[in-house]
């Protein structure tokens, strides 16, 4: 199963094109039913906007839906989901909520407008890689903690819980392919006191 691209957290955006409010709101889902959950959520709360735009993907079974919501066909909906596809994101759900401001934008000026709100909305929430990491776990001693911390970054890897008692059980998480090099400086930083061992595979979304 290959590594995918979520957004990291729901986020909440707006901006102002002659006089007309874009209010983009994204979410990281995993079912339609939490999708369609978002979007009712929004048209309740923004009830009195003209528009409330939306799409979603959904990586099991492919899903791609979305809604012009009254706007002109292929001005909202289909850009909104454009940004999402350009990006690799899966696992989305985008709301725009236009609020008229009694200036026509034209079929060009409303696709530019959407599509930079869904794009806004997604990079205020991050986007997160999903991918199966090795779970490595090793004793580490007190005086080279904070030292053996700074081997990850180098590695992409993720620091885990950590036991803290006569030494320190340290965790970590680790893109698959790594787990050699890792344990190689581990041995040269420890005189080849510390030996990680793998004890399981987890997917985990980590930030990119």
């Amino acid at each position: 199963m290959a590594e995918y691209y979520i957004p990291t957290a729901p986020s909440e955006t707006e901006f102002t094109e002659k006089r007309s409010r874009f209010i983009g709101h994204v979410w990281p889902v995993d079912s339609e039913v939490e999708a369609r959950g978002h979007i009712e959520e929004m048209k309740k709360r923004y009830h009195d906007a003209r528009h409330n735009c939306w799409c979603y993907i959904l990586r099991e079974g492919g899903i791609l839906r979305y809604s012009d919501d009254g706007e002109p066909q292929g001005t909202a909906g289909q850009p909104m989901l454009g940004v999402f596809q350009k990006e690799n994101i899966e696992n989305v759900c985008c709301v725009v909520t236009r609020y008229f401001g009694g200036v026509l934008l034209g079929a060009g000026g409303l696709t530019r407008a959407y599509g930079r709100s869904a794009k806004d909305a997604l990079d205020a929430a991050g986007v997160s890689v999903v991918r199966p990491w090795s779970v490595v776990e090793f004793g580490c001693p007190y005086p080279l903690f904070e030292r053996v911390k700074l081997e990850l970054p180098p590695l992409k890897g993720v620091e885990g819980e950590h036991e803290f008692g006569a030494e320190i059980v340290f965790r970590a998480l680790l893109p698959q392919g790594a787990e050699e090099e890792f344990a190689r400086r581990l041995g040269e930083l420890s005189a080849g006191g510390i030996r990680p061992r793998v004890t399981g595979i987890q997917w985990k979304a980590v930030p990119r």
